[in-house]
Parts: structure tokens; C-alpha cells; sequence
């Protein structure tokens, strides 16, 4: 069974997205054993949805089998963070031109809102901000005609994310305008500049790469 295939609402679809979120947001750390047992009181529910959500997580290289019936949240590692970087960086800008030839008035009117709901919800702070991040990130790309490609941006963007929620608000990363970046780089995609919204994209991707590569080689995230 794929993720795609768990229908919405089932057992396994909830706690596949329920311990997606726990290990993205750093709440299950890097090579917890992941028992079936703890889980299932921990999501209220029974083992056989946890099962099958932690081999569906497998496949979204956020756990790890360490035999054939154990399993663990992946490792952390500064060669890991880089390939992430590396790949996500790539594909985007890939997606991103295409979406920017390819984006209609719908695409231009999606993307503004997503900003809009977006910078809303940083401003009210909470844990709001994070999913519609997110989905300001993956309306930028939307128009792309690649289903598959677009697929694997929302993959890498959770693999990133995950090393930025264990890196936590550090004060070098608080003291980069991250409001304005993401202005710049809407408003570039917004006029059709390809190669402006690219490279404020990628600048963005790079600031937020250095900032946590920095602390992967402190140690900080071990």
C-alpha cells in the first residue's frame, strides 16, 4: 500500500500523518526507536494503522527498518542535509520556471493568497505558520504540468524542514528578513521574471542551507 492509496480518513492515513508530523517537527528525534506499542497509545489507536503508517514513512525517508520488524526515525547527518539541499534546489528551480511560463491569472491569484494567508499567520505566531508556509512554497511551483516532479519538491521540502525544526529559532537565523525574502521572490513570480523569482529562491534555500549546515558541524543537531 502507498500513501496515495490509504484512503483519506482511514485508520493508517491518520497515523501516517499524525507520526509524519511528530518527526518533522523534531518531536520524535533522530534514531528513536519507533515500538508499536508506545505509538499506538501515543496516536490512540491500534497497531496494525501503525504498522502500516511506519512502512509508508519508509518510502518518505523519515524512517528507518532496523530489522524486519523494527523501525527507528532517520538519522541526521550534514552529508544528508547537503543532498537534500542539493536536490531541492534543483527541482524547484525546474518547477518554478515552468510554473512561471505556464501560470495563468488562477495561478497568479492562488499564489498571492497563500502569501497573503501566510504572512497572516506568521504575524499572529502560533503553530499556524508552518503548514501554509508550506503551501505558499508549493503554489509557487503549482503550475508546473509535472505531477511526479511537484511530488518530489513536497517530499524534500519536508526533509528540509525537518532539520530546521531541530535546529529550533536561532538568533542568526531570527535575524534574517524572512518576510522580505518571500515578498521579493512572490512578486518576481508574480511579474513572470524566471530568472529573478529562481535566484531569490535559491538565495533563500541557501541563507536558511548555511545557517543549519553550520550547525550540523557544531553538533548541534546531534
Amino acid at each position: 500500500m502507498s500513501k496515495d492509496e490509504a484512503a483519506p480518513g482511514s485508520a493508517t492515513q491518520r497515523a501516517y500523518l499524525a507520526l509524519r508530523a511528530l518527526i518533522v517537527a523534531g518531536e520524535i528525534r533522530p534514531g528513536e526507536k519507533l515500538k508499536i506499542d508506545g505509538l499506538r497509545q501515543r496516536l490512540a489507536t491500534g497497531a496494525s494503522p501503525i504498522r502500516e503508517a511506519l512502512s509508508l514513512l519508509t518510502s518518505d525517508n523519515l524512517v528507518e527498518r532496523i530489522d524486519q520488524r523494527g523501525f527507528r526515525a532517520a538519522e541526521v547527518s550534514a552529508a544528508n542535509f547537503q543532498e537534500i539541499l542539493r536536490l531541492r534546489s534543483t527541482l524547484e528551480d525546474q518547477a518554478l520556471r515552468e510554473s512561471i511560463a505556464r501560470g495563468d491569472q488562477a495561478w497568479e491569484e492562488a499564489l498571492v493568497l497563500a502569501h497573503h494567508r501566510m504572512q497572516r499567520a506568521q504575524e499572529q505566531g502560533g503553530d499556524g505558520f508552518e503548514p501554509l508556509h508550506k503551501a505558499f512554497h508549493m503554489a509557487l511551483l503549482a503550475a508546473a504540468a509535472a505531477p511526479i516532479l511537484l511530488k518530489f519538491c513536497s517530499q524534500l521540502y519536508d526533509l528540509n524542514i525537518r532539520y530546521r525544526f531541530l535546529a529550533g529559532r536561532g538568533r542568526d537565523y531570527q535575524s534574517r528578513d524572512v518576510t522580505e525574502e518571500h515578498g521579493a521572490i512572490l512578486a518576481a513570480a508574480v511579474d513572470r521574471q524566471a530568472d529573478t523569482a529562481s535566484a531569490l529562491l535559491l538565495a533563500h534555500y541557501t541563507r536558511t542551507g548555511s545557517y543549519l549546515a553550520g550547525l550540523l558541524d557544531d553538533g548541534a543537531l546531534g
